[in-house]
């Protein structure tokens, strides 16, 4: 089974541990990951807007060569803690596809993609660890692009990991979620901040065929 691990840059720490886990089950798996807090904290210091519409990051060039900096910073964090199987790989640079979205700037709304870097990578037994870049370059959340990979390569499951142990509706932590209930939650506005695009990139996932979570929380089609 191909697994894509999708981790945000405040839930890099317990990165190891889990992709450990699923290749002693036996499991290929390719990691995506964010850098949201970082993206910002940098942004601020620099004096840059930060501004998001639906999880979507505005931005500008100016905002563009921060994203990048960040990514790459976190991308060696991530293979640092994975280690000698890790392979560190940009989005943009091994083909990763998005449909720019220009009310946002240089923002891409993903496509499913099947770089043949990242297939070699796993044939080889590596694990891949993919920035959320596509070609333009275009900034992807990296919520909506690991879904986008998964569908595009095939893999079986998808696991969002998180800050916190999963999703909490009425402050009750929800061990599973229709994919229809968890859109229309979010349609009403029911969740806020950085759970939105993960409930929605986990949804397009179930309903593409993929074991998806967050967390401890299934999000089924």
């Amino acid at each position: 089974m191909s697994v894509v691990l999708k981790v945000g840059g405040a839930s890099i720490g317990g990165t190891a541990d889990v992709v450990r886990e699923l290749r002693t089950l036996g499991h290929s798996v390719c990691v995506v990951h964010g850098a949201g807090p970082q993206i910002s904290e940098e942004m601020e210091r620099r004096g840059l807007e930060v501004r998001f519409v639906d999880g979507r990051r505005v931005t500008t060039p100016e905002a563009l060569e921060v994203v990048r900096e960040s990514f790459v910073a976190i991308n060696a964090a991530v293979c640092d803690a994975i280690g000698t199987d890790a392979l560190p790989l940009a989005g943009d640079e091994v083909g990763l596809q998005a449909e720019q979205v220009p009310e946002l700037g240089l923002v891409g709304q993903p496509l499913p993609s099947c770089p043949p870097a990242i297939v070699a990578a796993l044939e080889h037994g590596r694990v891949p660890v993919v920035s959320p870049l596509a070609r333009g370059p275009l900034n992807v959340n990296a919520d909506e692009m690991a879904t986008a990979l998964a569908v595009g390569l095939g893999a079986q499951r998808i696991l969002f990991l998180t800050d916190v142990p999963g999703v909490f509706h009425e402050g009750r932590l929800l061990h599973s979620i229709p994919a229809a209930e968890a859109e229309a939650l979010v349609g009403g506005g029911a969740f806020h901040g950085g759970i939105v695009p993960k409930l929605l990139a986990a949804s397009r996932a179930a309903r593409s065929g993929l074991r998806a979570e967050i967390g401890a929380t299934a999000v089924v089609a």
